[in-house]
């Protein structure tokens, strides 16, 4: 774990980074900053550490200073000589407040609860990583509204087989082979897509992975044949050939 350490007095510094050095030997004092200013010069040019010991009392302010100038986005456990510091201290990412002299069963008890602290934020960014996919896969189309004759009907992203344009009109074909046609281009159709689902092979195709009945290499191109038979040679490029079997793959 890597750590700073803030804090004016040169001692209190010795003596916090050898009882840190006995707790845990993987514990890294990366850097001692010694005021405001300094601390907050060093933060907008450094990587955030993993944990910081603060001390509220430093030279040029109070280290209250440091966060209202930096977006601190790391644990701070505080460290001073003065009690009535610790309410305020928890608007400031505290973890825990320790008075000085610091004791060392006093520290190891506020590691452990940085530990647990890092668990339980590590389960939280995993959980919003997965929610953000989640409406992101969310966020692709499940239908879409089609020219039947003069009328429009609307049709479910399950039953589309495949895209094609000719002649600059798009159609939709669905898995019983009925054609309609769409106001949009391949291009905006792919954005509109589940890329998981929907392969652009082509300037004329974009196909669902669930028509590709089989494929073929053919001179480093991909010979495709879909379901249902667009009664056309629908090839994937030499370029586009490896970006072909990464999707296929999944």
């Amino acid at each position: 774990m890597d750590v700073i350490i803030i804090e004016d007095e040169a001692t209190a510094i010795e003596k916090l980074t050898m009882m840190l050095a006995n707790i845990d030997p993987t514990i890294q004092v990366i850097c001692s900053l010694e005021s405001v200013k300094e601390s907050v010069e060093w933060l907008g040019k450094n990587p955030a550490p993993e944990l910081a010991f603060v001390d509220v009392q430093l030279a040029d302010d109070t280290s209250f200073e440091i966060f209202k100038q930096v977006n601190i986005q790391f644990p701070v456990i505080f460290t001073t000589a003065y009690d009535q510091y610790i309410m305020e201290s928890f608007e400031y990412n505290s973890i825990d407040y320790l008075l000085k002299p610091i004791q060392e069963d006093r520290l190891k008890k506020a590691l452990t609860k940085v530990k647990k602290l890092e668990t339980h934020f590590l389960q939280h960014k995993f959980n919003q990583i997965f929610e953000k996919e989640i409406n992101k896969k969310d966020a692709y189309k499940k239908r879409f509204l089609v020219k039947k004759g003069i009328d429009y009907v609307s049709v479910n992203i399950s039953e589309i087989a495949y895209f094609l344009t000719v002649h600059k009109i798009v159609f939709l074909i669905d898995k019983e082979g009925k054609k309609y046609i769409i106001d949009k281009t391949l291009t905006d159709l792919e954005k509109e897509l589940n890329p998981a689902n929907f392969f652009r092979a082509n300037r004329k195709y974009l196909v669902n992975i669930e028509a590709i009945d089989k494929f073929k290499s053919d001179n480093g191109k991909i010979a495709l044949s879909l379901n249902p038979d667009p009664k056309d040679e629908v090839t994937v490029s030499k370029e586009n050939a490896p970006n072909f079997k990464s999707w296929i793959e999944g």
